[in-house]
């Protein structure tokens, strides 16, 4: 515990020396590190390998390997967050009252960000380029099965960061493996981290949600739907249903239940349900839609409804209309992304201010829910809290505000 201590120690001292940190500075750490991992690519590569011949549950290599392609992708978001403009600072509003009180709402750094997550090593330099450029400090607690790829682009971070003068604390990674660690970080550690971010899978999640004694951003599962409506180009229906489904399964973005307006089984089902078996994916439909397909399919359970997948499986509903659909999402779902393929507008409309979802679409793929392809350069996780923020977490996101108001002796009457 006294390690973890210091750990948070370090964090606060960290943060409140960023404070002075002109942002141009920031800007160049961020440079540097993209110029980094170019320079050390092979080695980086290197480390990763240690990891991936290590890991004992197979079906966690696709989100372990780095690759030179994966590491490119990673220089491209560290390039992205390095463009925009500082977040810290910015007057959302301003207000005079009657009373000649100036009000201003400006934005401000959260301060100290723990994030806990597993197999993705690309997160670690993700999250430390977003905690920085937003002004905030990071600790790092990657899983023990990406430890070495995890630690170099950890110290890769921190050796920009001493270059540049800026303390190097901002940026933490925990390297110990014993998991009474992240019990401790939830539990023990609130005088010292502001936001708890999981980035895992449910166990994960759900045993931060449940012991953190602290604000908890992210999202708990990614049952991911789409609704497709009579009206739906069937080409566009298609592209789309097997791109949600295909391109990447084990990512929250990926659908993984399909609905289907009952009056498109005919025109629309069996061709869409063949494009996704013939993509390899095993499908699971209900009666209805089994009765398209003289019974060959395999059938549906409940507990189909509730399953994320993350694998090339995906269950089929036929539903009669879009206010079923919006109710099945209701019960099901996991508030992360939903999408409707429609042509019809007020079915769109009906969608998307139906579902409680984090994210909802219209005619696009759910592997779309990304902070990359927001815009956002990259993101700490997707949040499927209630209470901002929402969706993919950003620089912008990972702030604050605070009103800051002014006058010319003005008191009280």
């Amino acid at each position: 515990m006294s390690y973890l201590v210091s750990v948070g120690k370090n964090a606060k001292k960290a943060f409140e020396d960023l404070k002075g940190v002109n942002h141009k500075k920031i800007k160049k750490v961020l440079e540097n590190y993209n110029q980094s991992l170019l320079k050390n690519t092979n080695k980086i590569i290197r480390e990763n390998l240690k990891d991936v011949k290590n890991v004992k549950r197979k079906h966690l290599v696709d989100r372990l390997v780095l690759n030179k392609n994966r590491i490119e992708g990673i220089r491209h978001s560290i390039n992205e967050i390095a463009k925009f403009k500082d977040p810290v600072g910015r007057i959302l509003e301003t207000w005079r009252r009657p009373n000649n009180l100036i009000i201003k709402k400006v934005t401000i750094p959260i301060g100290v960000i723990g994030v806990i997550y597993e197999s993705r090593p690309n997160v670690t330099a993700d999250v430390a380029a977003l905690c920085l450029k937003s002004g905030n400090c990071s600790i790092l607690r990657g899983g023990s099965e990406a430890l070495n790829s995890n630690r170099l682009l950890a110290n890769l971070f921190r050796k920009n960061l001493k270059k540049n003068k800026i303390n190097q604390n901002c940026v933490q990674f925990i390297e110990n493996k014993n998991r009474k660690i992240v019990d401790q970080l939830l539990s023990k550690m609130s005088s010292y981290i502001d936001v708890i971010v999981p980035r895992g899978g449910k166990g994960l999640v759900a045993k931060v949600q449940k012991f953190s004694n602290v604000h908890v951003i992210g999202h708990l599962e990614g049952l991911c739907h789409i609704y497709v409506d009579k009206t739906a180009n069937l080409k566009m229906a298609k592209d789309l249903i097997v791109n949600a489904k295909m391109r990447r399964t084990s990512i929250c973005g990926a659908v993984e239940t399909l609905l289907i307006e009952e009056k498109a089984l005919k025109s629309h089902a069996k061709e869409i349900v063949n494009a996704l078996i013939s993509s390899g994916c095993e499908v699971r439909v209900d009666n209805k839609i089994n009765k398209v397909f003289k019974g060959k399919l395999k059938a549906t359970k409940e507990i189909d409804w509730k399953t994320e997948y993350l694998d090339a499986i995906i269950s089929i509903k036929s539903v009669k209309n879009v206010e079923e659909a919006v109710k099945h999402i209701l019960k099901y779902g996991t508030m992360h992304t939903d999408s409707i393929i429609t042509n019809n507008m007020n079915n769109a409309k009906t969608f998307l201010n139906g579902v409680n979802s984090s994210i909802a679409m219209h005619n696009v793929s759910t592997q779309f829910a990304d902070g990359g392809e927001f815009g956002f350069g990259g993101e700490i996780g997707i949040s499927t809290n209630k209470l901002p923020p929402r969706g993919p977490v950003g620089i912008n996101q990972l702030t604050s505000y605070k009103y800051i108001v002014s006058g010319k002796g003005i008191i009280r009457t």
